[in-house]
Order: structure tokens, then C-alpha cells, then sequence
């Protein structure tokens, strides 16, 4: 499948959009978002999949209509949010959620009113609701080993984890633990939060770089917390001038041109990994394949992202401030997550 990025592709796909749309029936559903967080480029990126293929689905009459509510990250706002959604009388609810457990008695009450719930990315383990999601673990185990692999088995390292309270901040912390466990000559000098953000990383480096010793490699989380933990070195300057630490890439297209650069200068090496935030289409279509009949597993899993000295050049040729990712389409998903 050819990676791009989100937006271009939501741009693309809405400007071939009849003008005059096919009706809907006076029974076509309505599928709704319920967004957890809303802070960063990849939850952007994420919810614009999902309104690209809504509006997709409703140009060709597909789906009477959608709704999209994001929230603040909050377990009490999305428990509400999704309250909501019940009342009007939604047909499927794709929930990215706040927690793991919190939300579980809203989704089980969501489910015993016939609506399908298919959580994603951060998913929610409510026994009713179908699990879209990615193997954090797995993935973020091959990315450490890889690194410490690039330290010789040795090194200081610092963490930066993700957004706080989430599933997938947990699986891929713990993850990372497993890993560290392995190889007693690694230090971790210091563990901070990045919100997945690149400005929120940025800063959470910069109050902490004063107090450490060097650091060797940077263990991240992913979004567009990359770039940010990049610049929060490169402004620090001093004994990282010129040689940067080995600094996990999360997707984000500011940090593959970043690295690109600083490859060709001095051969910088690292490696990167990430969800896609296409999987907000993925869970639409899923969600309208459900309610039309289609079989599928309760739990399905995303493929991942992966930039290496292989491929760099040609990630670094795309625009900046964007996370990779492929579009995931109807056709997709049945090939790639229904029962066959």
C-alpha cells in the first residue's frame, strides 16, 4: 500500500466528490466519533481520516449522516459525550478513549441499545465493543531492542512517554521496561511525558537536560513528540552539537526531514515507528461494514509505520508537520479486518 499523508489524502478525496450527492434512505444510519484527546497532530490526523470517509460514505448515500466530539481527555467528558450519543440514537460509535476500564459501563449501556461500539488506538475492554487497535507492545519492544542494539548494549538513555492514562502509553512504557530489563548497562537517566506532543516533549526535556548526565538515546512514545525532543537538544546545544543522541522516531515528517539532514551531514542513525492516524477511516468503515452485516474478530490489529536508512530519503520528501500514513479504504478493511 503506498503511504501519504492524511491530509493531502482528505483534500484529494473530497474534491472528487460529485457535487450532486446520492440520497440517503430514510434509514441510513449515523456514525459517530467519540475522541478522547484532541492535543496533537496525530489525534488531528486521525479524526480528518474519519470525517474523509464519513463524508465519503454520506456523499454516496451511504450514511444519512456523522458526528465527530472530541474531548479534553478526560475519562468524565467522554463518559458524557458518549451519554449523549446514546440519546440521539446513533447507529455506531468509534470510541479512541480516555481509559482502558473508565468507560466501560457507558459503552456496555451504548451496546445494550443496539448500537455497534468499536473502540480504537486506545481502546476501551468493555466485553461488548470490538477492539480496533495496534500491537503497541510488540512493535515498541522491536524499536527499543533496535536502539540499545545501535548503543552497543550500553548507554544512558532518557524516556519520554506518551499521553498520560492512556492504554497505549502503558502498553508501550511496559513494553520498553521489558526490554531495558534485558540489558543491565543501560541507565535510565530520567522519564517525563511528552503528551505525544511536540511542544509539550520539547519543554519536558528542556527542564530536565540541565540536571542530567549525557544522554545517549531518547526512548519515545511517537506522534510528533519527536521533532520536539529533537529541537529541545539541538537548542541545548553544547556537548550535543553535532553528535545527538540516538532519538526514537515516532512518524512524524518534521523529524524524518530533520534526520534526513543531520544523515547526510554526519550519518546520524536511528529508526522509526509508528501508528497510523488513518486508522480513523479504518474504524468508520468498519463500524458501517458491522452494522450491514459483516462478521469480524473481536480484536483486530493495525499494521505499523517503519522508517529506516532504507527508506528515509523517500519519507523525507514528504511535507512537514504531518505523521505518516497510509489511507485505509472500504475495499481495506474487507480485504484486511472482516472475517473472511
Amino acid at each position: 500500500m503506498k503511504f501519504s499523508i492524511m491530509a493531502a489524502l482528505a483534500s484529494a478525496a473530497l474534491a472528487s466528490v460529485s457535487v450532486l450527492p446520492a440520497m440517503a434512505s430514510p434509514d441510513a444510519p449515523v456514525i459517530a466519533l467519540a475522541n478522547a484527546y484532541y492535543g496533537n497532530t496525530w489525534r488531528h490526523q486521525m479524526v480528518e481520516a474519519f470525517e474523509a470517509s464519513a463524508k465519503e460514505a454520506k456523499a454516496a448515500g451511504q450514511i444519512a449522516d456523522y458526528i465527530i466530539m472530541n474531548g479534553d481527555g478526560s475519562v468524565a467528558q467522554q463518559n458524557s459525550q458518549i451519554a449523549e450519543l446514546i440519546l440521539k440514537k446513533v447507529d455506531v460509535i468509534a470510541v479512541d478513549a480516555a481509559s482502558e476500564t473508565a468507560v466501560n459501563g457507558v459503552i456496555q449501556k451504548a451496546c445494550a441499545a443496539g448500537i455497534i461500539v468499536v473502540s480504537f488506538d486506545s481502546v476501551a475492554s468493555a466485553p461488548c465493543n470490538y477492539q480496533l487497535n495496534f500491537d503497541f507492545k510488540g512493535y515498541k519492544a522491536a524499536q527499543a531492542e533496535a536502539v540499545i542494539k545501535m548503543l552497543g548494549g550500553k548507554g544512558s538513555i532518557l524516556q519520554v512517554r506518551g499521553v498520560k492514562g492512556s492504554a497505549p502509553d502503558n502498553d508501550m512504557y511496559n513494553a520498553q521496561q521489558a526490554v531495558l530489563a534485558k540489558y543491565p548497562d543501560v541507565k535510565v537517566l530520567a522519564t517525563v511525558y511528552g503528551q505525544a506532543t511536540a511542544s509539550v516533549a520539547q519543554a519536558a526535556i528542556a527542564n530536565v537536560l540541565p540536571s542530567l548526565p549525557h544522554v545517549d538515546a531518547v526512548l519515545a512514545q511517537g506522534g510528533s513528540d519527536d521533532v520536539g525532543i529533537a529541537q529541545a537538544f539541538v537548542q541545548y546545544g553544547g556537548e550535543y552539537e553535532g553528535k545527538m543522541p540516538i532519538i526514537e522516531g515516532g512518524g512524524g515528517t518534521d523529524f524524518v526531514k530533520w534526520w534526513a539532514e543531520e544523515n547526510a551531514k554526519n550519518g546520524y542513525k536511528t529508526i522509526s515507528m509508528n501508528t497510523t492516524p488513518g486508522i480513523g477511516g479504518a474504524a468508520f468503515w468498519l463500524g458501517l461494514s458491522l452494522l450491514k452485516g459483516a462478521e469480524a474478530p473481536k480484536l483486530m490489529i493495525m499494521p505499523v509505520a517503519t522508517v529506516d536508512d532504507g527508506n528515509l530519503k523517500d519519507y523525507a520528501k514528504l511535507p512537514g508537520g504531518q505523521i505518516i500514513s497510509p489511507s485505509y479504504s472500504l475495499d481495506w478493511v474487507k480485504e484486511n479486518l472482516l472475517t473472511k
